[in-house]
């Protein structure tokens, strides 16, 4: 997943959103229904793990994201790509007895795997559930903030799941996303092309932060006015 600060500099690109016609060219029948195919290369999932538990811990690294994410005891959480549970079991002691954590996967086994180590440790206010590559299938109105975190890059069709999100989150709640800023193919997501993708499909940004201790940076978005037909979004170029 990691590559050289040589390699990752040659692949850096620019990015933009300019509506001109794709850099990446799709073969016929890939593109997704009505909503446009990503004009960027998608990154495989190639672990359910971002790094050890341990060294993630003793850089603070789920304490210093879910303060900067406003994440607090009463309040309920998606858990996108939740992966192993490291930041699943973290947002459940955050949110207490009064919150909700929902952490979801799109790989049936990493999910069976993660709802028994719930069961294993009690997390009564946890859920887990099987999600889709490009719908999260998450229930309307429901969640305060929707974490995800080092998986952005892997999301096969970004409009269509942005768009299929949006009625999840609630009027004031967050959508937040932890990458490293570097080329989707080598498993970051350039903070220029996430800003355009979320506002392609009607989110405002509303902050960005330097995050050393998770890798890269993390970016906050709210939902706002109605949903783009998905006829109209227009994918951003790399």
């Amino acid at each position: 997943m990691f590559l050289s600060p040589v390699v990752v500099a040659a692949m850096l690109l620019a990015s933009g959103c300019d509506g001109s016609k794709p850099l990446i060219r799709k073969k016929q029948g890939e593109q997704p229904g009505p909503f446009p195919a990503a004009d960027r290369p998608v990154a495989s999932i190639v672990s359910a793990r971002w790094s050890t538990e341990e060294a993630r811990d003793r850089l603070n690294e789920a304490g210093t994201v879910m303060k900067q994410a406003g994440i607090a005891p009463g309040m309920t959480v998606a858990d996108i790509g939740a992966g192993e549970g490291y930041y699943t079991i973290r947002l459940s002691a955050q949110v207490g007895k009064t919150g909700r954590v929902l952490a979801e996967d799109i790989v049936a086994a990493t999910r069976d795997a993660l709802a028994e180590r719930v069961a294993r440790e009690r997390l009564d206010n946890v859920s887990v559930r099987l999600g889709a590559p490009s719908d999260p299938k998450l229930p309307a109105k429901s969640f305060d903030r929707v974490l995800m975190v080092h998986m952005y890059h892997e999301i096969e069709q970004p409009y269509e799941f942005l768009w299929r999100l949006r009625p999840s989150v609630k009027p004031d709640g967050l959508v937040v996303v932890v990458d490293a800023n570097r080329p989707t193919q080598a498993h970051g997501t350039p903070p220029q092309l996430l800003r355009c993708e979320f506002a392609a499909v009607g989110y405002r940004q509303v902050s960005t932060t330097e995050m050393p201790s998770a890798g890269g940076y993390l970016a906050a978005f709210r939902p706002v006015g109605p949903r783009p037909d998905p006829a109209k979004i227009r994918a951003c170029r790399i």
